[in-house]
C-alpha cells in the first residue's frame, strides 16, 4: 500500500489530510514534530513525506535536510503559508518535490500527493534497474527480448552480431554479454573500426613489431592481444576495409594472427562481438563486404530497436539520465512536467538513446527551473513536435456570435478561451480564428470605448474612475475561471497552463472571490 507521512503541529491539518488520503486508498502516518518523524525512520519509511515548515523544535527545512540525507530518493512536499515564501524557495533549493501553500485546496493537495507517490514508484524502478549493474533500461517488449537473449547467451562463447541504428546502445549490449559470460574477469576491449584511419587500423587490431614501418620505434600489442581471454567488440564492422576483412576472417577461422611486420603466429583466445548500423546483406550484394566473413559474424544476431519503437521506455530513461546528469554536476535531479514528457514521447529521436541522454544533460544545465515544462525543451525538439502551437497564447473569442454586433456598453467582458490542440502527433495542427469572429483585442477595444463614452465628457483630475482596475479584474477572473474549468478545478495544473506561480493563482482566486465559482 502507498505510504504517506504527514508532519504538522496543527492537529486539524493532520486530521483533514489523514481522512482524505485514507479515502483515496493511501496508508497514512501522522506526526506532530520533526523529531517524531525522524525517530520513525529507524524502523519504517514512507513513499512520500508531507511536512509543514513552521513547527515547534526542528523546522520543516531541517527535517527536509535530515530526511533527504537518509532517504534521498523519496519525494518531500513542504506546506507553507504566503509569508513563508523565502522558506519555500529554500525548500526547493534543498530538494523538495513541491510546496503546498496554505490554506490549500484539498483536491489539489491530494492530486499533488498522488503525483509524488507515482514519482516515488518510478524512482524506485530506476534504482532497481541501476542496482542490476547494467546501464540498460527498458520495459518495452522489444527490449525485453534483448534482455532475454543476453541471458540465453550468458554462458556461450558464440560470436554475436549486433545491429541497430546509431545511438541505440550497441556497445552497452556488448558489454552486458561480456559481463555475464565466463570471460567477465578478463578484459573487454572496444574498437570503432570507422574511427581509425585505414592505414593504422591493421596495427590497431593486430599490433606491430619494432621497425615494421616508419615510426614503429617499439613493439606494440594490438587489440586482439589486449583482449586475450576476454571479449573484443568491433563497432561499425561494415566500414572495415576489404584487406582487413580477409585478415579478420582468418583470425575467426584459425584462431591465429600475425603482428604487422611479424613472422611468429599469435594465438587469439578472444570472443568477437561485432556491431553495425548498416545493412550487411546489402553491402555483400554490392561487393563491399565479404560474404564468408558475414556468415562468420552472423552466428547470432541481436537487433536493437530504435527509440521511436519503444516510446514507453522514454519516461524511465529520462529519469535515469536526469539523475545521472545531476550526480555529475552535483545538483538535484530536475523533473519534467507531464506535458514535457508527452512532447519527448512524440519526438522521433533520430539519434536514439544517445540523443535522449544528451538532451537530458542539456536540460540539467540549461532549463531555468526545477520542473521542466514543454517550453523549456531544446528548440529542435519543440519545433519538430510543434510545441510552438502549445505555447501560443490562448485565443479569446466572443462567447456567442450575437456579441459580434455589440451596439452599446456591455455589462462585462463575456469571453471564453478556445482550446489550443494536443501535442501527441508528430506535428500539432495550428489553431485558427473562428470564421467571422472578431479578435479578443478588438472586442476589448470596443468595450473600453463604450465605457469611456459613458463617462462625463470633460475629464477632471479629481475624478476617481475605477475603469482600469475593474476591467483588469474581469479579465483575470475570466482567464482563471476558464483555466480552472479546463483542469476540473486543479489549481496547480491551471497555474502551470497559464504560466503563473502556484501561490499566485491561489492569491488571485481569493482576491477575485472565485472560491464560490469553484464550489459551484
Amino acid at each position: 500500500m502507498n505510504a504517506v507521512w504527514i508532519v504538522d503541529d496543527d492537529q486539524s491539518i493532520r486530521w483533514v489530510l489523514e481522512k482524505a488520503l485514507a479515502r483515496e486508498g493511501f496508508a497514512v502516518r501522522a506526526f506532530g514534530t520533526a523529531a517524531e518523524c525522524l525517530a520513525a525512520l529507524d524502523d519504517d519509511a514512507p513513499q512520500v513525506l508531507v511536512s509543514d515548515i513552521r513547527m515547534p523544535g526542528a523546522s520543516g527545512i531541517d527535517l527536509l535536510q535530515k530526511f533527504r540525507a537518509r532517504r534521498p530518493g523519496t519525494p518531500v512536499i513542504i506546506m507553507t503559508a504566503y509569508s513563508d515564501l523565502e522558506s519555500a524557495v529554500s525548500a526547493f533549493q534543498g530538494g523538495a518535490f513541491e510546496y503546498l501553500p496554505k490554506p490549500f485546496d484539498l483536491p489539489a493537495a491530494i492530486e499533488l500527493i498522488r503525483r509524488a507517490v507515482e514519482e516515488s514508484e518510478r524512482e524506485a524502478s530506476v534504482e532497481e534497474h541501476a542496482e542490476g549493474g547494467l546501464d540498460m533500461l527498458g520495459q518495452a517488449p522489444a527490449m525485453q527480448e534483448v534482455f532475454r537473449a543476453i541471458g540465453r547467451l550468458s554462458q556461450s562463447n558464440v560470436t554475436v552480431l549486433i545491429t541497430g541504428e546509431s545511438g541505440t546502445g550497441k556497445e552497452l549490449v556488448a558489454r552486458a554479454l561480456h559481463e555475464h559470460s565466463p570471460r567477465a574477469k578478463a578484459a573487454f576491449v572496444a574498437l570503432n573500426t570507422a574511427a581509425i584511419p585505414r592505414d593504422l587500423l591493421e596495427s590497431e587490431l593486430f599490433g606491430h613489431e619494432r621497425g615494421a614501418f616508419t615510426g614503429a620505434q617499439q613493439m606494440r600489442r594490438g587489440r586482439f592481444e589486449q583482449a586475450e581471454g576476454g571479449t573484443l567488440f568491433l563497432d561499425e564492422i561494415g566500414d572495415m576495409p576489404a584487406e582487413l576483412q580477409t585478415r579478420l576472417l582468418r583470425v575467426l577461422s584459425d584462431g591465429q594472427f600475425y603482428r604487422v611486420g611479424g613472422h611468429q603466429p599469435m594465438k587469439a583466445n578472444v570472443r568477437v562481438i561485432a556491431a553495425t548500423h548498416q545493412n550487411l546483406e546489402e553491402r555483400v550484394r554490392q561487393g563491399l563486404f565479404r560474404e564468408d566473413l558475414f556468415h562468420r559474424l552472423n552466428v547470432i544476431r541481436l537487433r536493437l530497436p530504435p527509440l521511436r519503437e519503444r516510446g514507453e521506455d522514454i519516461p524511465l530513461l529520462v529519469r535515469h539520465f536526469m539523475q545521472k546528469s545531476a550526480r555529475e554536476l552535483g545538483g538535484e535531479p530536475k523533473r519534467l512536467s507531464a506535458e514535457a514528457m508527452r512532447v519527448l514521447q512524440a519526438f522521433a529521436w533520430p539519434g536514439n538513446v544517445r540523443q535522449l541522454e544528451n538532451a537530458c544533460h542539456w536540460l540539467t544545465v540549461m532549463a531555468p527551473g526545477q520542473v521542466i515544462d514543454a517550453k523549456d525543451l531544446p528548440p529542435e525538439i519543440r519545433e519538430a513536435v510543434g510545441v510552438t502551437v502549445l505555447e501560443a497564447p490562448a485565443r479569446v473569442v466572443p462567447a456567442s456570435a450575437a456579441q459580434d454586433e455589440l451596439a452599446g456598453p456591455a455589462p462585462g467582458l463575456a469571453m471564453h478561451v478556445a482550446a489550443s490542440g494536443s501535442p501527441r502527433g508528430a506535428a500539432a495542427a495550428s489553431v485558427g480564428t473562428p470564421s467571422g469572429a472578431h479578435s479578443w483585442s478588438q472586442l476589448l477595444e470596443r468595450e473600453v470605448s463604450a465605457q469611456l463614452a459613458a463617462q462625463p465628457a470633460a475629464a477632471r483630475e479629481d475624478m476617481h474612475s475605477d475603469l482600469m482596475d475593474r476591467l483588469a479584474r474581469e479579465f483575470e477572473g475570466t482567464v482563471i475561471r476558464t483555466a480552472l474549468r479546463h483542469t476540473r478545478g486543479r489549481r496547480i495544473d491551471a497555474a502551470v497552463r497559464l504560466g503563473i506561480g502556484r501561490n499566485t493563482i491561489t492569491r488571485k482566486i481569493q482576491e477575485l472571490r472565485l472560491e464560490d465559482d469553484e464550489a459551484a
